[in-house]
């Protein structure tokens, strides 16, 4: 008896590590899930918004993997992001950071922020607004602004403006009025090789690759993958210790949608 209690535990054993093994791949290789815990995607994707990244739609870097270990540098099977692309990046500046935008700059492109207007090698991105939207800023709501932006490549997609005055709006700066402290005149980011140029949705409240000191230009390599759609979504109006309140909380109609 004592022999097959102990080959049952060797099984269970190897059954746990297997199924470890498993799963490490899938978020390795397939998908891998992540959580939306600000608001610098809305109105695309919202704070409590869980979707699942695709991590072979750039190829494969050491950032592919958990806890990215010391490998080389450099992608397998390696492909750019295309214009419109929702990704999920390590920040350069601290890779134990994931941080999600949409790429709006590939390498070689020029990029100006013009009055709240994106520009893309000297053709200002058309938007069109829409009506108005509630956003959510450091925990407050605030109105904003809602446009449809169109990219070069076609892509549609929804953007929050607050205002066209603030201090991402007019970016790169390449000079101050003293007097004032506005931007006097404008400069151009050059996205260089090897990299991509990402903004969040919600542009007044994100903190971007126009903050070069804080995120900049973004190496591929860092790239984790593409969002591809929302499994699950819930709001804060249920409370842990009533879980009555769980159901009304879920945001039925955005489970199982894309990403765009």
């Amino acid at each position: 008896m004592a022999k097959k209690k102990d080959g049952g535990w060797a099984e269970t054993v190897k059954t746990v590590i297997y199924a470890a093994l498993i799963a490490v791949g899938i978020r390795t290789v397939a998908f891998e899930p992540f959580n939306i815990p600000s608001g610098s995607m809305e109105p695309t994707l919202l704070v409590g918004d869980y979707l699942f990244v695709s991590k072979y739609a750039y190829g494969y870097s050491r950032h592919s993997i958990p806890f990215s270990p010391p490998l080389p540098s450099g992608r397998l099977f390696g492909s750019l992001p295309e214009r419109g692309d929702v990704v999920v990046f390590k920040l350069p500046t601290d890779t134990s950071q994931d941080y999600i935008k949409r790429v709006v700059g590939l390498p070689g492109d020029r990029i100006q922020v013009r009055a709240g207007i994106l520009v893309i090698n000297g053709t200002p991105v058309r938007r069109e607004l829409v009506g108005n939207y509630t956003a959510e800023d450091d925990g407050s709501r605030v109105l904003a602004r809602l446009y449809r932006e169109t990219l070069p490549n076609g892509v549609t997609h929804s953007i929050l403006e607050q205002t066209d005055d603030g201090q991402l709006d007019n970016v790169p700066c390449a000079q101050v009025d003293m007097s004032t402290g506005r931007c006097a005149r404008l400069g151009e980011f050059l996205v260089p090789a090897n990299h991509v140029f990402a903004m969040g949705d919600n542009r007044d409240n994100s903190q971007d690759s126009r903050v070069l000191g804080a995120v900049g230009f973004i190496p591929v390599d860092n790239l984790v993958g593409r969002a591809e759609f929302i499994f699950f979504s819930v709001g804060n109006s249920a409370s842990w210790m009533k879980p009555w309140t769980w159901p009304g909380a879920i945001r039925w109609s955005r489970l199982f949608s894309a990403v765009r």
